[in-house]
C-alpha cells in the first residue's frame, strides 16, 4: 500500500488533432503590418495537478476535447482580432470589412473568424486557448488542476506559451 502524499503531476497533450491551418496578419504599429499569410499552427498543452486517490489529476479527455473544439473552429478561417487599437471590423451582410488605416481589406464573412485578441499572434492565441479552458465550468473548477501551459506553434522552432496557474 502507498503511503497517501499530496504529489503533483503533469500531463502533457500534442496530439495529432491539435491543429488549424488559418490565415492572418501581425499589426506592429498603426502604420506597419504583415501581408496577408497562413500558417500551420499546432498547439501542446501540460496540465499539473494533485494526483488524486485513483492516481490521476484529471480526465484530460475533457481537456483534449475543448482543444480540438477550438482547432476545428479556427482551421480553414481567416483570423481577425477583434480588440486591437490599430484595426477596426465591419460586418456588412455576407461581406466582413478590416479598416487598417487608410485601407479597407474586403473579406467574405464566411471565411472570416473574429477573435477577442489585441491581434493575431502566438502570444494571443495561447493566451485565448488558456482562457478558453480555464473559463469552461466543466473543466478546470472541479479538477485538481493548479497550472496550465499552452503553446501554440506556428511552425518548427517558433511557439508562444501562456501560462494559468491557480491562486
Amino acid at each position: 500500500m502507498h503511503p497517501t502524499t499530496r504529489a503533483e503531476s503533469t500531463i502533457e497533450l500534442f496530439k495529432e488533432a491539435m491543429k488549424f491551418s488559418a490565415g492572418h496578419f501581425t499589426i506592429f504599429s498603426a502604420t506597419n503590418r504583415e501581408r496577408l499569410h497562413g500558417h500551420n499552427f499546432s498547439v501542446y498543452c501540460a496540465l499539473t495537478g494533485l494526483v488524486d486517490d485513483n492516481g490521476m489529476i484529471a480526465d484530460y479527455r475533457r481537456y483534449k476535447d475543448t482543444l480540438y473544439r477550438l482547432c476545428r473552429s479556427w482551421n480553414e478561417y481567416f483570423l481577425l482580432p477583434g480588440d486591437s487599437p490599430y484595426l477596426r471590423v465591419e460586418a456588412k451582410g455576407d461581406r466582413v470589412e478590416a479598416h487598417y488605416g487608410d485601407e479597407i481589406i474586403p473579406f467574405l464573412a464566411k471565411d472570416v473568424r473574429v477573435l477577442p485578441v489585441r491581434n493575431v499572434t502566438l502570444e494571443e492565441l495561447s493566451r485565448l486557448m488558456v482562457e478558453r479552458l480555464v473559463d469552461d465550468p466543466d473543466l478546470v473548477g472541479r479538477d485538481r488542476i493548479v497550472r496550465i501551459v499552452v503553446k501554440v506553434s506556428s511552425g518548427p522552432g517558433q511557439f508562444a506559451s501562456h501560462i494559468w496557474e491557480a491562486s
